[in-house]
């Protein structure tokens, strides 16, 4: 059975350097569905193959970030083992690929609920900002199913073991200081000032260079799964920036005490 079209868009916006992803699904705090989950994977990948981006900021719409998947779509879209399959396998985890893999730094600009699918999301994110009244959680233990793997993966890396299993186990929603403490967040403020510390975190990335923001990232990941092994091209690839324009420019303007001027090149 084809999975039902389902309601919500993710709508992408550019200023600049900057690409604004968001998440809305009017009325029903942005729950995910089957048309979002393929909407994040379109759109991250199309920003991954764009050199002009500088940073992506994730959000959600109208005071929340997401409210897990929309379970309205169950009957339909995981109405048997391979639905259930397909849905997790061949749609939810392409989609956070995605986003994790995303070459560009990626904020999460975190308000209202962020549970479920939507804290799978916020996971694959390199930083995550929320307001102080935000709320965490992975409910599905009440609805008689377990986390993907594909999905688990980003909670782990961020909290650990013994901190996933306790949120699955005990499907408890939680607020920003205890999410904070438990290393899903990286910064947490007054629910007022959320979009003004992301955009302040922006541009403190914007005005460094892409390619070592890149670069960054990718030897980031690739320590994640490989530890310091790695292998004689990989360890190379690490040093791509030495002659590139921004790596001189860099040392140029420092030694002059200028501002520098990177070009992405």
């Amino acid at each position: 059975m084809n999975p039902p079209p389902g309601t919500g868009q993710v709508r992408c916006e550019r200023e600049g350097r900057i690409a604004w992803v968001t998440l809305s699904n009017p009325g029903k705090l942005n729950a995910l569905s089957v048309a979002m989950w393929r909407a994040l994977q379109r759109i991250f990948e199309a920003l991954a193959a764009d050199d002009g981006v500088g940073c992506v900021v994730l959000r959600g719409e109208n005071g929340n970030f997401a409210a897990g998947a929309d379970i309205s779509e169950f009957p339909q879209a995981r109405a048997d083992f391979d639905g259930v399959y397909d849905y997790h396998v061949g749609m939810i985890a392409p989609a956070l690929r995605a986003i994790g893999q995303c070459p560009h730094p990626v904020l999460a600009q975190i308000e209202g609920v962020c549970v479920g699918g939507g804290l799978e999301v916020a996971s694959q994110c390199d930083m995550r900002i929320a307001g102080e009244s935000a709320r965490f959680g992975v409910p599905i233990t009440r609805l008689g199913f377990s986390m993907a793997p594909h999905e688990m993966q980003g909670l782990l890396a961020l909290a650990g073991k013994a901190v996933t299993l306790e949120i699955l186990y005990e499907g408890r929603v939680f607020g920003a200081a205890e999410a904070q403490g438990k290393g899903l967040l990286n910064r947490v403020v007054a629910d007022a000032d959320v979009a003004g510390a992301v955009r302040q975190s922006v541009e403190r990335i914007l005005r460094g260079s892409p390619i070592a923001a890149r670069l960054n990232k990718r030897t980031a990941n690739l320590l994640d799964r490989h530890g310091v092994d790695l292998d004689p091209a990989q360890l190379r690839a690490c040093f791509d920036y030495a002659d590139t324009h921004d790596h001189k420019e860099g040392v140029r303007a420092f030694l002059a005490g200028e501002e520098p001027v990177f070009k992405g090149a």
